[in-house]
């Protein structure tokens, strides 16, 4: 996921994009915290907090969106 995705361009996602992408976060959250478990060094280390809080973004939209709640 390229650092450019901001709250506003994943509010321009569509649902079924939103999910997708965060299928995607989670994959690659979780071949992260394996490598990292297993003792592997990481690249970014800051990657994997990255992830949580993008994925942690999209289910705040999307709980939004559930609750009726507007943001520009």
């Amino acid at each position: 996921m390229p650092k450019s995705d901001t709250i506003k361009d994943l509010r321009k996602l569509s649902k079924i994009e939103r999910e997708k992408k965060i299928e995607d976060l989670y994959d690659e959250l979780l071949l992260l915290k394996s490598k990292n478990s297993m003792g592997g060094a990481l690249d970014d280390p800051s990657r994997i907090s990255a992830l949580k809080r993008t994925i942690a973004r999209i289910k705040t939209i999307e709980n939004e969106e559930l609750l009726g709640i507007k943001r520009s």
